[in-house]
């Protein structure tokens, strides 16, 4: 990517949810809590060549995060940042086109404050897997359902979500997108809208669970 372009690109299924087409440098992305769209969101900067920090996730291991799309020669893991993590997140934005959040607790306001002052100085996006107050772009999962078990038995194997997104200024206007997160070959993809729970019994082979998360 060269040095200077406004926006980080997305996997071609999340373009739609966000009002430039990708992660505007310099803002702060929330998601409202950990999942895979989070590493969904940062896969097609990191396939694209940009540098990815990933902070307070201590489960997630080089591999899951290969497996997601991220590249491991050009991402940075920190588990546990501790006490200290808004210092550590402000370095990691110095040095990363993009880093993925977790908070340990609550951002406080002053925090949050001069890590979004960090973000449009060095021009890099915050990704942030909880709440964040401010946030330029919010993508929640509004509703889900699976598929891979049949009559009681067999194994999950993909899950349909609904994706909305929201936020302030451009990002104002309401996006909703059905996407495979993940699909049957494990990639994120658009799907068609899950049938409606009064549609009928789910086909064999498909299991239907619609939740709000």
């Amino acid at each position: 990517m060269a040095p200077g372009e406004a926006v980080l690109p997305v996997l071609p299924a999340l373009r739609e949810l966000l009002p430039a087409g990708g992660l505007r440098r310099g803002s702060v992305v929330a998601t409202g809590r950990w999942s895979l769209l989070c590493l969904a969101l940062v896969a097609g900067a990191s396939a694209d060549g940009a540098w990815c920090a990933v902070v307070g996730l201590p489960q997630l291991g080089v591999t899951a995060a290969a497996g997601a799309g991220l590249v491991p020669d050009r991402m940075l893991l920190v588990p546990d940042p501790g006490p200290g993590w808004p210092q550590v997140v402000a370095s990691l934005l110095d040095g990363c086109d993009l880093v993925l959040l977790r908070p340990p607790e609550q951002p406080p306001a002053q925090a949050r404050r001069r890590l979004e002052a960090t973000v449009r100085r060095c021009g890099g996006v915050l990704v942030v897997a909880g709440d964040w107050d401010g946030a330029q772009t919010r993508l929640t999962i509004e509703g889900q359902d699976w598929t891979g078990i049949g009559a009681g038995h067999g194994r999950l194997r993909a899950r349909r979500v609904q994706v909305v997104a929201d936020g302030r200024g451009a990002g104002a206007r309401i996006r909703a997108r059905w996407l495979w997160l993940p699909g049957p070959d494990g990639a994120v993809t658009a799907a068609e809208p899950a049938p409606a729970a009064d549609e009928g019994p789910a086909a064999p082979g498909e299991w239907r669970k619609r939740s709000t998360g």
